[in-house]
């Protein structure tokens, strides 16, 4: 027989056949037997076609692509059908969600101010991003193909400024981007762009809304007066 030429029993009289073969008394299932294995050996063995192999040697001898220079990082994450993301200087850390406790006279319907959550062990100010931003999040069904986990999205200016926690979707992690080479947010007749947008930026994943730092400090700051 030639050394190439898989005998591939299995089909035939093994599990994927007729289990006829007396062997499966003994290994029960064909990936147990040593015919299976020389199988795998041989067919591990079989010569490379010619063209097979000059396809890989063409591709691998491509040079790989400059690598973009970055000089920026942004936290992105998701709000409703929104990828939105915020300077990586305000990201302070993303916390497990928690309940939220209303604060009275505070937490009116329909305000942004959601009341205060525990985060860490300290209590910050919740803070929606949908009601912030005005983004409808009503009917927005789960993303298919893959799991996505609500988290808080801790923002703060600076180790000693005030934290807020915004509840959110989903958190994709850090986009790095160079800051020459973010568009800017495009509006159309049915979406105008999004409040304290500054610009859009993308890695290979996802393309995210940047947004203004400044302007959002102050919206989150206003929330306390």
């Amino acid at each position: 027989m030639n050394a190439h030429v898989l005998n591939d029993c299995w089909r035939r009289i093994g599990v994927a056949g007729d289990a006829s073969c007396a062997e499966l008394a003994v290994h029960v299932h064909c990936r147990n037997c040593g015919k299976y294995a020389e199988a795998a050996q041989r067919s591990l063995q079989r010569p490379v076609d010619p063209a097979y192999r000059e396809m890989w040697a063409r591709e691998l001898a491509r040079p790989e692509p400059p690598a973009q220079a970055t000089d920026s990082a942004a936290m992105a994450f998701r709000v409703g059908h929104e990828w939105l993301a915020v300077p990586l200087v305000l990201a302070q850390s993303v916390a497990p969600l928690a309940p939220v406790h209303r604060l009275p006279h505070r937490s009116s319907p329909g305000s942004a101010l959601l009341g205060i959550v525990n985060v860490g062990g300290r209590l910050v100010p919740a803070v929606s991003p949908a009601r912030l931003l005005g983004i409808d999040t009503d009917g927005v069904p789960p993303p298919l193909g893959r799991h996505a986990f609500a988290r808080l999205l801790v923002l703060a200016a600076g180790a000693r400024a005030q934290p807020f926690a915004l509840p959110v979707d989903e958190v994709h992690g850090v986009v790095r981007y160079a800051a020459a080479a973010v568009r800017p947010a495009a509006a159309t007749v049915d979406h105008a762009p999004l409040p304290l947008l500054a610009g859009v930026v993308a890695d290979s994943a996802i393309e995210a809304g940047l947004l203004d730092a400044p302007r959002l400090e102050r919206q989150l700051e206003g929330l306390l007066r």
